[in-house]
């Protein structure tokens, strides 16, 4: 018996390119911090995540997203990979 074709679905592409991306800033509670968060558009818009980060992260991903060529985000570990390396490449 053949194998049964699986249906792509939005739900099943586990990994998706970065197409944009935008930090914003919300103020907290009076004396108290606000909090950062990363919007993420992938797919040109198939897939949005939005990402709670605290200053040291948003700097540094700052900082990585605007020098890197190719992103990539894992949806089910929730995990942004920067640019691909090929094997024997530094």
């Amino acid at each position: 018996m053949p194998p049964k074709a699986q249906r792509v679905t939005d739900d099943s592409i586990a990994v998706r390119q970065l197409s944009h991306y935008q930090f914003s800033w919300v103020a907290g509670e009076a004396g108290q911090p606000g909090t950062y968060t990363l919007q993420l558009v992938l797919d040109q818009g198939a897939w949005e995540e939005v990402l709670t980060l605290d200053p040291d992260d948003a700097d540094n991903l700052q900082d990585l997203l605007s020098g890197a060529g190719t992103v990539f985000y894992d949806v089910r570990r929730r995990t942004l990979m920067f640019g691909t390396t090929p094997v024997g490449h530094s």
